[in-house]
């Protein structure tokens, strides 16, 4: 069997770039049983697929090779494109700000089923390895599949029950391309032993600010009986490496006006009563009128407002929304995606090194990115 164009993988990026492309023979190859299903479950399976503020700034890695394709294919172009196509996006605030959640992320991939109905698909193959002799001899458990283009676009390391492998990264080695350390991303953090009472609050969530070296978000923090997740926790990852990070549990509240009268302090400040428990038990500070409290306690309780601590890692790529790391984009022409050491190789999606923060900026990346590799072959 011989294609112009064997594409690996049935996600975001693969779909996009095989729905592009109408004039050559084309063959997908997906691991799962059904195409996108990393897509399936994306935002709840509403799929976030983009943002109304999308920027280079959303991004961890190289800006100009994000802000090229981004640039070429924007979240204006996608949301049209998705339009045309009869998917109608709309923003849901409430979830995370200024993201595109689609009705359901069947209505996507119904979309991508009909506009790849011109391809051969491959499901259930597992890819083994690929070689090159004079044309891409890719390995399947379904047997040997030649193509004269590759494509892959097979994702990371998260989710793995949905099919994630290291195959993107094995075959990007096999033809001599470096692999940056690949971590979880947009991922919960575990906690060590001093904030093992964030445990104790398991299912309470509170609006929070976060920083992690220079980066500061808003947005929900959620505890969980390994630590804490929500939002704010997913986007602060993508930036944590190890050390420090600082949490304001009142982003929008100063604390002095609120240490007058004769309240208790948990009474008096504006968060969950067995958040307030806990959180006076863990900095050792009785629950008291805040007339009453020292200044030394003042100072003690100011660290509502500063919360320094380090986490102990993160829940790992079974709970990771992405990979960050990956292949490095050094070696990938930023206007093609070929790659520089071997013709008509290209790589696409969440298998390269940039990536983005929570909101659909991931999605948005892996779109533009297969909508400019694909203009290269109309």
């Amino acid at each position: 069997m011989e294609y112009d164009i064997v594409v690996i993988g049935a996600g975001a990026s693969g779909l996009m770039f095989a729905s592009q492309v109408k004039n050559k023979k084309i063959a997908i190859i997906e691991s799962n049983a059904k195409i996108g299903q990393k897509i399936k479950i994306s935002g709840g399976a509403k799929c976030n697929i983009t943002n109304e503020n999308v920027s280079f700034k959303n991004y961890l890695g190289d800006k100009e090779f994000v802000k090229n394709s981004l640039d070429f294919f924007s979240n204006k172009d996608l949301l049209n494109f998705l339009n045309k196509n009869g998917v109608y996006p709309k923003i849901n605030p409430k979830i995370v700000k200024g993201t595109y959640f689609c009705n359901s992320s069947q209505d996507v991939i119904d979309m991508f089923t009909k506009l790849t109905s011109h391809t051969k698909k491959f499901l259930n193959t597992k890819v083994i390895d690929v070689k090159y002799d004079k044309e891409f001899l890719v390995n399947t458990s379904k047997g040997l599949i030649k193509a004269k283009n590759l494509v892959v676009a097979s994702g990371g390391l998260s989710y793995a029950s949905v099919g994630a492998s290291p195959i993107a990264y094995e075959i990007a080695k096999e033809f001599g391309h470096e692999v940056t350390p690949t971590k979880p991303a947009l991922v919960g953090f575990t906690v060590q032993k001093e904030q093992f009472w964030f445990k104790k609050l398991s299912g309470i969530s509170c609006e929070v600010d976060i920083k992690v070296d220079e980066k500061r978000f808003n947005g929900k923090l959620l505890f969980a009986h390994k630590g804490c997740s929500g939002p704010a926790v997913l986007n602060a990852s993508l930036y944590w490496q190890k050390g420090k990070i600082t949490i304001d549990f009142m982003p929008k509240k100063k604390l002095e006006p609120l240490l007058k009268g004769n309240k208790n302090i948990s009474t008096a400040l504006p968060l969950p009563k067995r958040f307030m428990q806990e959180f006076l038990d863990s900095i050792e500070l009785k629950d008291k009128p805040v007339s009453k409290l020292s200044l030394e306690e003042k100072d003690k309780l100011k660290t509502i407002k500063n919360y320094e601590f380090s986490p102990a890692g993160t829940f790992g790529y079974t709970k990771a929304e992405v990979t960050s790391g990956g292949i490095d984009i050094s070696s990938i022409d930023k206007n093609s995606f070929e790659s520089k050491h071997q013709k008509k190789l290209y790589f696409l999606g969440e298998c390269l090194e940039p990536t983005g923060e929570l909101g659909g900026y991931n999605f948005q990346l892996y779109f533009s990115q297969a909508y400019l590799c694909a203009s290269n072959f109309k």
